[in-house]
């Protein structure tokens, strides 16, 4: 998607790029409103000590684990998905602010394109643990805002060159962004394994 919304593309199809932009990053935060209000009010009626219990939070601290691995690609494997992505022949048909908005809802919601990572997975467990409705769409909102936050990144590309130049910075990040996120679920893990084995609440 970085690369289908630029300010050099918008410009040819007579958008404005910050619209465009606008439109995709607040549509992606409030998506992912959206899918943490619903799990955190899904964990808020689901029995008291049901999602604390050890044998829960034991079992979600496995997955966690087992998620970083597979983010790593240990063993030449890769987390769970299909393989949808968003339709590019928007571009062009729809207005730049349609366009932007039904991207970003479809990045926000995480689950109806591609899953690149176990983060997401986790993302919707956390909200689920969260057990409150607010609190659920605030994981979710953060994690909707995070996801589009890289478009930003081309908002000075200007001329093919600055894009290319922008795509190379980004893919060398690429690896190191991957292992702070497995580190992050492996820590994730550590803390419910934790609270399983102690009985203290995660």
């Amino acid at each position: 998607m970085l690369s289908s919304i630029t300010p050099l593309g918008e410009r040819g199809r007579a958008s404005r790029w910050s619209v465009t932009a606008a439109a995709y990053v607040i549509s992606s935060a409030l998506a992912g409103a959206l899918v943490g209000v619903l799990l955190g009010a899904v964990g808020s009626v689901v029995p008291d000590g049901v999602l604390g219990s050890p044998a829960v939070l034991g079992l979600l601290a496995l997955l966690l684990l087992l998620g970083a691995v597979l983010d790593l690609r240990a063993g030449g494997h890769a987390v769970p998905s299909w393989r949808r992505q968003v339709d590019e022949a928007w571009i062009g048909r729809y207005r730049g602010w349609v366009t932007g908005l039904g991207f970003g809802a479809q990045l926000g919601l995480g689950f109806v394109t591609i899953i690149t990572s176990t983060t997401t997975y986790a993302v919707y467990l956390f909200a689920l643990l969260a057990s409150t409705w607010w609190a659920g769409g605030l994981v979710g909102l953060i994690f909707g805002l995070v996801r589009a936050l890289p478009l930003l990144r081309v908002r000075r590309a200007q001329t093919p060159s600055d894009l290319h130049d922008t795509f190379r910075t980004l893919r060398r990040w690429a690896q190191p962004v991957a292992r702070v996120a497995a580190i992050a679920l492996v820590l994730s893990g550590a803390v419910l394994l934790a609270a399983a084995l102690t009985g203290v609440p995660a």
